[in-house]
C-alpha cells in the first residue's frame, strides 16, 4: 500500500479554526462516548486538534502518538496554552507504540490510515493496546476526488478499511461525517 504524509510545516492549518466547522471536535468525539476517567490513545495527534478535547474531558492519560517530532512539539506548546498536563506524547510509527499491552480503554485517530506503510500490522498493534471492551473511533479521507486532502490515489475507501478491521475481529459502524471525511466506529468482538 502507498502511503503518503502530511507536511509538517503545515501544522498550522490544522488549528484553523475554519477546521473545527469541517470536523467539529465534540460532535465527533461524542462517538467515542468517552467518560472521565478513561485512557486513551491519540494515533497520528499531529498538534492536537483532537488530542487536547480528548484529554479535557477524560482529565486523565493521553497518549498522543505521532511519528513526527515536530508535531508533538507544537502539541506540547498547545497543551501548556490550554493547561493540559495529561498528555504523553511519544514520537513512534503506529506499528510498534511504546505503550503497554491493554493500557487503554479508547483509541481514536484522524485522517492518519493512509499514511501508515503497515497497515495490517498496525491494527494488531492498536489490539494489543486497548483494553477488553475498548472502542476504537478512525476517521478518514474517502475515496473521493476533492480539492483538499491526499491525493486520491492513496485514500482508503471506507469500505475496504472497514472490511480490512472486520478482518482483524473488530465490529465496524460506518459514518459519514462530511462530503470526503468517514468515521468507522468499533469494537473489539470476544472471542
Amino acid at each position: 500500500m502507498s502511503h503518503h504524509r502530511f507536511d509538517p510545516e503545515k501544522a498550522s492549518l490544522l488549528l484553523n479554526p475554519e477546521r473545527k466547522e469541517k470536523l467539529p471536535p465534540d460532535q465527533i468525539l461524542a462517538l467515542l462516548e468517552l467518560k472521565k476517567g478513561d485512557i486513551v490513545a491519540d494515533l497520528g495527534s499531529g498538534n492536537g486538534f483532537f488530542t487536547i478535547p480528548i484529554a479535557q474531558k477524560t482529565e486523565t492519560t493521553v497518549y498522543a502518538v505521532d511519528i513526527e517530532p515536530k508535531m508533538l512539539d507544537g502539541l506540547k506548546a498547545y497543551a501548556s496554552q490550554e493547561g493540559v498536563t495529561t498528555i504523553r506524547p511519544i514520537v513512534s510509527d503506529l506499528t510498534e507504540m511504546a505503550i503497554a499491552n491493554q493500557a487503554v480503554d479508547k483509541i481514536f485517530s484522524s485522517l492518519v490510515m493512509h499514511e501508515i506503510s503497515d497497515l495490517e500490522k498496525a491494527i494488531q498493534e492498536m489490539r494489543r493496546i486497548l483494553r477488553p471492551n475498548g472502542k476504537l473511533l478512525i476517521l478518514d479521507w474517502e475515496a473521493v476526488d476533492m480539492n483538499e486532502g491526499p491525493p486520491l490515489s492513496v485514500r482508503i475507501p471506507s469500505d475496504k478499511l472497514k472490511a480490512v478491521f472486520e478482518g482483524q475481529g473488530f465490529y465496524v459502524e460506518k459514518r459519514k461525517i462530511n462530503e470526503g471525511i468517514y468515521a468507522l466506529k468499533m469494537s473489539m468482538l470476544e472471542k
